[in-house]
């Protein structure tokens, strides 16, 4: 039956969404006494200048388009998702709960944020093949790095550079690592359990009745980046060609390997990665974009050696596949250009400095609540978790410790209360590029995880609060 057609108001898209941003952060400046009015320049040169700090997520993400494009000229990807789909027909609800864990075993050992943009595309594609929606597999990646990143156990972005950020700030406070690894743990956990439940529950209802959360315009943009659905016509498994066998070894090798350099091995006692620096000079759990960089150039280079993709095929396929992340990449830089503004005006610290003041001589649930929501304001304004920590800490975990309370908790508040805003904030890379991948509007992603943003929010005052009483 043909649907007749809304003629509603059209939610506004990413860029505009953050141009409006923008404009509002540049205005509040003019109007809050002790902050440096933004001038017509710094407004101006927000979004190069975002560009310029986000330049090497920005070029790790064109990279990856081009490995990308690569791997898909060769046909392996679009058989290697319909093998794995038929694999699982019949149960594809088990790929949800094992994607999840996986991810949020990464945010919370080593913070996977921009890191997990390389998967998008993958798994959108997998979930519509499987037959689900583009909102399952942005689910997916989002709220299950979100709940690791939420309860961070070793991550250093958040628990090693708030420690540090405490350690530095001259106050001589010691921080017992093992509780906060206990304490990420149990927030890291409920969370997990309570995203995944969410997540399979809406993935049921889109696999039992087609019911959707995306208007008809995202449908359809999915269904024309990422195909129909229901894992094609394919009925019985058949046995991959050896090329593509091999092309899929290098895909699976090139992101063991990305996420095997990320994971920082010495401050875990780790040390078998000492002398793994001989292709780009640094080792093994010390690389960042950079070498993340060469390394999906050089895997997409030896995907069309061995594919025997011919010279001037090859070249258009990396080329057209960095040109379908242009978007993102636009995304990104106008979303770092909030935080640079509100930077070089003041505005991020003087909301830290007013924030911390009220706070002080209250009862511990009351601190621990306070505190979280705290730390959820300053989230929307500096979503950079290791920026973050830096900036406040010294404040807050040395506000903790003169009441007399725990700074590991104080630690953890930080790091749950940035990682529930990081799943939805506009002004963070990850949220807006990965959306965009996917062919999702931020708008309909709010409206879709804010149930379980309260569920989480609950879960996490109940034991942060807990936490601090006892501790």
């Amino acid at each position: 039956m043909e649907q007749k057609k809304k003629t509603g108001i059209r939610m506004p898209t990413a860029y505009s969404i953050l141009l409006i941003l923008i404009l509002l952060v540049a205005l509040l400046t003019h109007l809050i006494t002790g902050v440096q009015g933004a001038s017509l320049p710094e407004v101006v040169m927000a979004i190069p200048r975002g560009f310029l700090d986000a330049i090497d997520v920005c070029l790790f993400i064109l990279i990856l388009g081009g490995f990308l494009g690569m791997v898909s000229k060769t046909g392996a990807l679009d058989a290697g998702i319909a093998s794995v789909v038929q694999r699982f027909r019949g149960r594809e609800m088990v790929l949800i709960p094992i994607l999840m864990l996986l991810f949020s075993l990464g945010g919370t050992t080593f913070g996977m944020a921009e890191e997990t943009m390389a998967f998008y595309a993958l798994i959108t594609a997998t979930m519509i093949a499987a037959g689900f929606d583009a909102m399952v597999g942005a689910a997916t990646i989002l709220v299950g790095a979100g709940v690791g990143v939420l309860g961070s156990t070793v991550n250093p972005f958040a628990v090693s550079a708030a420690i540090d950020a405490l350690r530095s700030s001259g106050s001589g406070t010691q921080v017992n690592q093992g509780l906060i690894i206990l304490l990420g743990a149990v927030l890291w956990l409920t969370s997990l359990a309570a995203g995944i439940v969410f997540v399979m529950r809406y993935a049921r209802k889109v696999k039992s009745s087609g019911h959707s959360i995306l208007t008809p315009a995202e449908r359809e943009a999915a269904r024309e980046t990422y195909g129909e659905g229901e894992g094609g016509q394919q009925t019985e498994h058949s046995r991959l060609p050896k090329r593509q066998r091999f092309v899929l070894a290098v895909f699976a090798l090139s992101f063991l390997v990305m996420v095997v350099s990320l994971i920082p091995w010495e401050s875990l006692g780790v040390t078998i990665f000492q002398n793994t620096a001989q292709l780009t000079g640094i080792n093994l759990g010390e690389w960042y974009f950079q070498e993340l960089q060469a390394w999906f150039l050089l895997s997409a280079i030896l995907i069309a050696f061995v594919a025997k993709v011919p010279e001037r095929e090859a070249i258009g396929a990396f080329v057209a596949g960095a040109a379908d992340m242009i978007g993102v990449v636009f995304v990104i830089a106008v979303s770092r250009g909030i935080s640079v503004l509100m930077s070089s005006t003041g505005l991020d610290l003087y909301v830290l400095e007013h924030a911390s003041r009220a706070l002080g001589d209250v009862s511990p649930i009351l601190f621990a609540v306070g505190g979280y929501f705290i730390y959820m304001a300053l989230s929307f304004l500096i979503p950079s978790t290791s920026g973050l920590a830096a900036a406040s800490m010294p404040t807050f975990g040395g506000l903790a410790v003169s009441l007399g309370l725990s700074p590991e908790v104080m630690i953890m508040i930080f790091c749950a209360a940035s990682g529930v805003v990081n799943m939805i904030t506009p002004t963070s890379a990850v949220v807006m590029g990965g959306l965009s991948i996917s062919r999702i509007e931020w708008p309909t992603w709010l409206k879709f995880v804010g149930k379980l943003l309260v569920v989480l929010i609950a879960l996490n005052l109940l034991i942060l609060a807990t936490a601090m009483l006892l501790l």
